[in-house]
């Protein structure tokens, strides 16, 4: 596997879950940070900045984000498997998002620093905000 570089982003993020059907609020579509909104027949996962998570629903705040730096070309294999091993290794769950261009990591704040020495262990660049 290539070394990856992976960015650890600032703030807090929440994981929620609404009915399926649920209105959406808009403000989640334009803020510039990283906001993940997934529907299936079953429910509506949202992943946000824990100041956006939407009120009401069933959440999980304190997750920190990083982010591989990308964009990442489709034709790539086994991205996710070595991100998920090392951190799996170490003891860490973690909860994956994929997009178009690349992948993303949060696990939960006190896991931080565990996952970070992880993936340097695992031979991936690692930085953090400053």
């Amino acid at each position: 596997m290539r070394r990856l570089v992976i960015d650890v982003m600032d703030g807090e993020h929440t994981v929620s879950t609404l009915p399926p059907g649920s209105p959406i609020d808009p403000a989640l579509l334009t803020d510039p940070g990283f906001v993940s909104i997934t529907s299936t027949p079953e429910e509506i996962s949202i992943v946000s900045p824990s100041a956006l998570a939407p009120a009401g629903a069933e959440a999980e705040a304190g997750w920190r984000l990083l982010t591989v730096r990308g964009p990442l070309d489709f034709t790539l294999t086994g991205i996710m498997a070595s991100l998920a091993g090392a951190i799996a290794a170490a003891g860490v769950p973690l909860f994956a998002v994929s997009t178009f261009h690349t992948d993303h990591i949060l696990v939960h704040a006190p896991d931080l620093e565990r996952t970070v020495t992880a993936l340097r262990e695992a031979g991936h660049e690692v930085h953090r905000p400053e």
